[in-house]
């Protein structure tokens, strides 16, 4: 071979050489986008679009308070949220009564709890919030998003405390820690929990804020505030400052502490209508609130206003009666119905023509998980405590009156806030004679009067508070049982066999049946935790007073 055929060879072979690098150096750079998938998401899209979390978050503010959202299997339905609310918390606010003609109006109503009503508030929080809650702590800790697990955590919070509420002792504290039975914890650890949550969660979204302004989490998938991180601050100091109020007679200064967390919180708390928690209608969330069904299409009607909104809404003349009910459409006024009627006759109390039914309407009502003057009345009782709460008792009092008139689009508040003659009026049944007719079941007025004893300006407040807190079972029972105000009539009948003090009015909702069936030796921690008895009637850790 040849000088030149040699070298004619090797510049060939090393043309080859130079094209075959250059072939792999393209490959390689182009080997990710050559081997992904375009129809799918990648895992970086997954963060970016929270397709991973966002789901299980929008699924967490769908169990808080349950409401029809779809028709699949697991989707949610309106009979949901009345076994979970509507025939419990509902009833024991004060604020409904049922006129459904279920077992002769023998159930939960007049105290005899029925089975499968009293399983949906246990399994909405531990099956539709927890593992979602799990899910997304996990996954927010891989994608190093701290402010994601602690938005989450609120929700939470403001979900399991309903739980804890209605039954006391829950498996919460040691809930993902791999024991699928754990024991049940009592309501103060499950409170000093819930403290321990809020505070990190706080600490947290506060940085972010800080670091992030005017940024926000999950907004597609947030139903409440399109994930605007700072309302959802302010919801949260808020809600630590009802748990606060909420272990006041337990632990006055834990609750102390917590409240005066939340009020020197530089974000602040919700102080105006646009800061309120509710589930907001959009083309993401089209639903009815579930009471409209309730009382306007199950039955031709299953629940109807309370007797005592009827005592004290009627007796203050208060100008919000025609946004929370309708007139009865015999003589114009506003009519309600006792607890636990055992009649036969429940045709009279779905009449509209001697009852008031439930002023919703079907595509502008929202559910709210707290209204803003909830906020106000929160800090009248700590002013009138003696916290400093910014501002006297009477200004957040009158403050919290003027912002609820706000919310129901009615006027007239410095008026009704100035009245001190008006006081609850005797109840007139106005269905079926005098059979069910009570005396006034106070003599408190609105205006607020600064001689007057402590005790006294604190039922103002409550009360106030409880009007404007309607149609929201669950708070307006707890405060019944936390501080005895408003003064409720108490059930016509008591089906309890004893167990419930028809005086003192039930107290908690036993266990679930499932929860003996699956989980019997958790239950027995406990009713042990409970002092031994698993009724209506027993008193909760909060409930000193």
């Amino acid at each position: 071979m040849t000088i030149n055929s040699i070298f004619s060879v090797k510049r060939r072979l090393f043309l080859s050489f130079i094209s075959l690098v250059v072939l792999n150096s393209a490959c390689t750079k182009s080997f990710e986008e050559f081997n992904t998938n375009q129809h799918e998401v990648t895992e970086e899209m997954m963060t970016h679009d929270d397709l991973k979390t966002g789901s299980f978050f929008t699924q967490m503010q769908k169990n808080v308070v349950l409401f029809k959202d779809g028709a699949g299997e697991n989707s949610n339905q309106t009979g949901d949220y009345q076994i979970a609310q509507g025939l419990t918390s509902d009833l024991y606010s004060g604020y409904i009564a049922p006129t459904g003609t279920w077992s002769g109006g023998v159930h939960n109503g007049s105290y005899y709890f029925i089975t499968n009503w009293i399983e949906k508030t246990f399994t909405s929080g531990f099956s539709g919030v927890m593992p979602a809650w799990q899910e997304i702590v996990k996954i927010a800790q891989e994608q190093q998003r701290p402010q994601v697990a602690a938005l989450a955590t609120v929700v939470k919070v403001e979900a399991m405390h309903r739980v804890a509420d209605a039954y006391g002792p829950i498996p919460y504290v040691k809930y993902g820690s791999g024991t699928l039975k754990n024991d049940y914890d009592g309501l103060e650890d499950v409170y000093n929990k819930f403290f321990a949550e809020l505070d990190e969660s706080i600490n947290v979204l506060t940085s972010y804020v800080q670091s992030n302004p005017g940024a926000t989490i999950l907004p597609k998938y947030d139903l409440i505030y399109g994930g605007d991180a700072t309302r959802w601050l302010k919801f949260a100091n808020s809600l630590r400052l009802r748990l606060a109020m909420r272990v006041v007679y337990a632990n006055p200064s834990l609750a102390k502490m917590e409240a005066e967390k939340s009020i020197n919180h530089p974000t602040g708390l919700i102080t105006s209508v646009n800061d309120r928690a509710s589930l907001k209608h959009s083309a993401n969330l089209v639903y009815y609130h579930p009471l409209f069904e309730i009382a306007n299409i199950f039955n031709n009607g299953d629940a109807r206003m309370g007797a005592s909104m009827d005592a004290y809404m009627n007796g203050y003349n208060d100008p919000r009666l025609a946004a929370y009910f309708t007139k009865a459409t015999g003589d114009g006024g506003y009519h309600g119905v006792r607890l636990g009627i055992t009649t036969s006759v429940w045709a009279k109390y779905v009449d509209p023509t001697r009852i008031s039914t439930l002023n919703m309407n079907q595509s502008s009502t929202e559910i709210v998980w707290m209204t803003a003057a909830e906020s106000y009345f929160l800090r009248a009782e700590g002013a009138l405590r003696g916290w400093a709460m910014g501002g006297t008792a009477q200004e957040l009092y009158e403050k919290g009156i003027s912002t609820s008139f706000e919310e129901n689009g009615v006027v007239g508040a410095a008026t009704y806030a100035a009245n001190a003659t008006n006081v609850p009026k005797a109840f007139t049944d106005n269905a079926d004679g005098s059979s069910f007719n009570a005396a006034a079941p106070s003599t408190i007025t609105v205006a607020w009067n600064a001689a007057a004893s402590t005790e006294l300006n604190l039922e103002r407040i409550i009360t106030q508070k409880w009007i404007a807190m309607y149609p929201d079972g669950p708070e307006g029972w707890a405060e019944f049982r936390r501080t005895g105000y408003p003064k409720l009539f108490p059930v016509v009948t008591n089906s309890s066999n004893g167990t419930i003090n028809t005086a003192t009015q039930v107290r908690r909702i036993p266990f679930p049946q499932s929860e003996y069936n699956n989980n019997r030796a958790g239950v027995q921690v406990g009713i042990s935790k409970l002092g031994g008895q698993d009724n209506g009637g027993v008193k909760l850790w909060w409930d000193k007073k």
